[in-house]
């Protein structure tokens, strides 16, 4: 079975483009030379036993060269989350029991002083468990390792088990916790990906999602080794909806991989004539917005395949061309979705005239799969998330969903992203997919706030194209407008935001907007009574006196 290893020793006499980034290049020859360089450098600090390697770095060479130097040396990467701080970044490193850090002069600030745990203590300027790869000292040990022996992987205990990563969950709604994911696995997973888009040694893949994370690795990175293609790196080192074009076409990219919302923010730049003149064949992701997977493939001139799946790899939903608009594909047999509190399955969802969903209460419930448990690999010291994951023998996804009766399954948000308002349950999700109809609105999120009396309220963030204002009247209009909208989801408070906080793979975070509540320096408007009652109007100083009162005495 392949290896992230043997994937890459297969490539260590291949002349052909491997790499580029900014006006650099690599031929596939000299990723491998120079990823045995790093591992042979990484030896010399290498203790007995299973080696994790933390790597805090935007998408630059230096970091797909550790990532082949772990691989090939069979080291366990850990990529620090470069949003984190403090000792939230401090607990990622510690927790996942780092021995190396390699990191640059612009992340460093971000750990100086902190303990990173007994494997790499307390780091400093001189700290002998940091490596600094654009200091003098760095490429000085690492000039002394130039042209090193390729490791063998056989030798150094590599197979298809070895665990290569510990890959954060992105803790949009929770705290991160660290996924297991072995070399046979992420080959494995590499090797489908390219296989599903028929890559071949000229296809140019655009790997511009934080490399620490779960879609960087399995949707770019993987699949590019696997097929010899070309791994082109954002400039700058880090994904740029305005540079994204000028990245396309300078290096001729033919994938580009994403998750989140970067095909909105793409989208939310100006519109040009000649958008569609580019390389761009295949874009693979998920969570887009359903208007934008359509929008984007017309204006780029390409196609957009957007998914389900998960970093955990327990479930997965895929697209098909009769996928009916707001659906996420089919599921593999044994794909449910269920009641998590007596594991029954739920109905199927019922749909009106204008294709709103008349049974959300019975027909949402936990997307799970029956023999998921197989595929996920575990999480790293977390025994409590792996029981919460694994019931029954079942893999529990923890997002919720509900499926018509043509078997498509349609998300509805995570297992939190769930509001009772006036006696009746719904999901965030479908309604923040309305809302994003609205031609001003780049980002939006719903998540429920207390109600003064009993159950919740629906509040919505949302962010506007470069430019725009919210007009509540006309806002209000788009609501009534909405044929689908369900008579209880228009939103009783609208925050307007610059920016909505995202994690580093542009997931917005819902917890942090659900603790803030109307309490926040943004634009924050809201309708005291029914909708019939009258429009938005602003929050004012004792609105807020007053909410938090009734909130307070319930």
């Amino acid at each position: 079975m392949d290896t992230i290893a043997e994937l890459l020793l297969a490539r260590a006499r291949d002349g052909r483009p491997g790499m580029a980034a900014g006006d650099q290049r690599w031929t596939w020859g000299q990723i491998v030379s120079d990823a045995g360089a790093r591992a042979a450098l990484m030896g010399g600090r290498r203790a007995e036993g299973p080696f994790h390697v933390a790597t805090l770095l935007d998408n630059v060479p230096e970091h797909v060269l550790w990532l082949g130097a772990a691989a090939l040396a069979g080291a366990v990467v850990v990529g620090g989350n470069s949003t984190h701080r403090g000792e939230d970044l401090a607990r990622d490193l510690a927790h996942t029991q780092c021995q190396l850090l390699v990191t640059d002069r612009a992340h460093l600030p971000l750990v100086d002083g902190l303990d990173l745990g007994p494997g790499i203590g307390k780091v400093g300027e001189s700290s002998p468990r940091v490596l600094v790869v654009d200091g003098d000292s760095y490429r000085a040990e690492l000039a002394t390792h130039a042209g090193a022996p390729l490791p063998d992987p056989s030798a150094v205990g590599v197979d298809e088990d070895s665990l290569g990563y510990l890959i954060f969950t992105s803790g949009t709604s929770g705290a991160p916790k660290a996924c297991r994911c072995t070399q046979g696995r992420l080959a494995r997973i590499g090797i489908i990906v390219a296989q599903m888009f028929s890559f071949t040694v000229d296809d140019v893949c655009y790997v511009s999602m934080p490399l620490f994370h779960s879609n960087a690795l399995m949707a770019g990175l993987s699949p590019a080794i696997a097929a010899g293609a070309t791994i082109a790196l954002p400039t700058g080192g880090r994904f740029s909806a305005s540079g994204f074009l000028s990245d396309v076409r300078r290096h001729g990219v033919t994938y580009f991989n994403y998750v989140g919302k970067p095909l909105s923010y793409i989208l939310a730049t100006p519109e040009q004539p000649d958008d569609a003149e580019n390389s761009l064949v295949r874009v693979f992701g998920n969570e887009g917005a359903e208007a934008d997977i359509v929008r984007f493939g017309e204006r780029f001139g390409c196609v957009v395949v957007d998914s389900y799946g998960s970093t955990e790899g327990g479930a997965t939903v895929q697209r098909t061309p009769d996928t009916p608009r707001g659906a996420l594909g089919r599921a593999p047999e044994g794909t449910m979705v269920v009641d998590p509190e007596t594991g029954r399955e739920r109905p199927v969802a019922r749909f009106d005239a204008d294709g709103v969903l008349v049974n959300s209460e019975d027909a949402v419930g936990e997307l799970v799969s029956t023999g998921g448990a197989s595929g996920f690999e575990g999480y790293w010291h977390n025994d409590e998330a792996e029981v919460a994951r694994l019931r029954n023998g079942w893999y529990w996804t923890g997002d919720l969903a509900y499926r018509d009766e043509a078997g498509f399954f349609y998300f509805a948000g995570r297992s939190d992203d769930w509001l009772r308002v006036d006696g009746e349950n719904f999901a965030a999700a479908p309604v923040a997919r309305i809302l994003e109809r609205h031609p001003d609105v780049v980002l939006s999120a719903v998540y429920a706030v207390p109600d003064p009396v009993v159950g919740d309220q629906v509040m919505a963030a949302l962010q506007l194209r470069p430019g725009a204002v919210f007009e509540p009247v006309e806002f209000a209009r788009f609501l009534d407008a909405q044929s689908d909208l369900g008579t209880k989801w228009a939103p009783r408070f609208v925050r307007v935001c610059p920016e909505l906080p995202i994690t580093a793979t542009s997931k917005v975070l819902v917890r942090t907007l659900r603790v803030q509540r109307w309490n926040s320096t943004d634009s924050v408007w809201w309708r005291p009574g029914r909708p019939d009652e009258g429009g938005y109007r602003p929050i004012e100083a004792a609105d807020v006196r007053g909410l938090e009162e009734s909130v307070a005495r319930r």
